[in-house]
């Protein structure tokens, strides 16, 4: 049987972010939270079950940033630094299968990684104890790993026409901004000038609603803090469609470049 393009540079990329040393994090995530959840309870006050909580949380979403930018900004940069997507685009294969199967193989990788961090992390909890809304929790860890791969896409989306540390900071930039979107549409809001409310809005509805994807508050202080499961399935499917979006448009760049 022919093997389908899209699954072996998924694959690809995989097995190659996995050598990468990429698990190590895990060790590291490892460590850090156990050390935590030993120190805490001589600094904390009596609040080291929220603070674990919440360090834990914090700690899986700057993992899966990091991964997802540094790593998803090179897929195609680093291809086309060092030429070697001449190799790639002279096989039959199809630049959005190129695109396409980078951001699956890269996902794959965040999948294990969230689920490997996430098991460490309910272990650690199990460990000293400490009572937690597992629903919420595997919910906020679910909607950290869509984050990522929305993430990923915006990191592949400049890397196909930017250099690598150029990618990196738009990427970084549009993260910050993402989490910060609502704010900046509020701050839009209570300015006189239609001129700042049109870009306030117009900034909103052109960069990522990452917000929607933050339940780690929601994880920490329980269920009832929950979105109802028709807005959890909303935010879940904007993630989705938004990420396919920033494909589509990668895909298109990435036609018209010419190597």
């Amino acid at each position: 049987m022919k093997p389908i393009p899209v699954l072996v540079i998924a694959k690809n990329v995989f097995l190659e972010s996995i050598r990468d040393r990429i698990l190590y994090l895990v060790g590291l995530f490892a460590i850090l939270l156990l050390t935590a959840s030993v120190m805490l309870p001589y600094v904390s006050a009596g609040a080291e079950d929220k603070i674990t909580l919440d360090l834990g949380l914090a700690g899986m979403a700057v993992l899966g940033l990091v991964v997802s930018i540094f790593i998803g900004t090179g897929l195609v940069n680093k291809e086309i630094e060092k030429r070697t997507v001449l190799v790639l685009i002279a096989k039959p294969v199809s630049r959005m299968e190129f695109i396409i199967g980078k951001h699956l193989g890269l996902s794959g990788v965040l999948a294990v990684l969230m689920t490997l961090l996430g098991a460490i992390y309910l272990g650690v909890l199990a460990f000293n104890g400490i009572e937690y809304p597992l629903n919420s929790v595997l919910l906020a860890i679910l909607f950290m790993f869509f984050e990522t791969v929305l993430i990923v896409a915006v990191a592949m989306l400049f890397g196909v026409f930017t250099s690598s540390l150029l990618a990196t900071l738009l990427t970084f930039a549009v993260y910050l901004v993402g989490h910060l979107s609502q704010d900046i549409v509020a701050l839009g809001q209570l300015s006189d000038s239609p001129s700042v409310q049109r870009v306030t809005n117009a900034m909103y509805l052109v960069l990522p609603d990452l917000e929607r994807l933050n339940l780690r508050n929601e994880a920490i202080y329980g269920m009832e803090l929950l979105p109802q499961p028709l807005e959890l399935l909303e935010h879940g499917v904007y993630a989705l469609l938004y990420t396919a979006l920033l494909l589509t448009i990668s895909v298109g760049i990435f036609s018209r470049r010419q190597f």
